[in-house]
């Protein structure tokens, strides 16, 4: 590891109302300067038709991409599937297979995927697991934004709370 990098913690969290459905991502990026001194930010986005999979990895991928210089980046997920795919060294063997997983069956999401390593790609990434909903505040945080973003994107789709003009 680079001595000179940029430390930034990542918490990210993703939801979807049904599976699939409405969902979200929440994510916050967390920089300490060398006063101490704490620099955070939040993400979230809606979409009208994902899975709480796709917004798991969207929470990692958007906080990635607003990153404007190599980092080091410890990622902060309740996501078992995120974490253990680099972890574990599944996106690793899953390329090597030509983005084929057990039984020789396509990998679910290879486009986030694909997209989650180009937005790594200049980053030195740590992975953390938590427990969700267990009470870690980053963690609560990131599932109310992502939570909120979901319902967002269900009132865009049942056109609750449009004006009629």
């Amino acid at each position: 590891m680079e001595k000179d990098l940029t430390r930034v913690t990542l918490f990210s969290d993703g939801s979807s109302r049904g599976n699939p459905g409405p969902g979200g991502y929440g994510t916050i990026l967390r920089y300490v300067d060398k006063e101490g001194r704490v620099f955070e930010r939040e993400y979230s986005e809606g979409f009208a038709d994902t899975t709480n999979n796709r917004m798991e990895i969207m929470g990692v991928i958007a906080g990635l991409e607003k990153l404007n210089q190599p980092c080091h980046v410890m990622v902060v997920s309740d996501s078992q599937y995120v974490v253990n795919a680099f972890e574990k060294q599944w996106l690793k063997s899953w390329q090597e297979k030509g983005w084929k997983g057990s039984g020789n069956k396509p990998v679910k999401n290879i486009d986030l995927w694909q997209r989650l390593l180009e937005a790594a790609r200049d980053h030195e990434l740590e992975f953390t697991w938590i427990k969700g909903h267990n009470g870690h505040a980053e963690n609560e945080r990131c599932d109310a934004l992502a939570t909120a973003a979901a319902d967002r994107a269900a009132k865009e789709i049942t056109g609750e709370d449009r004006q009629e003009g």
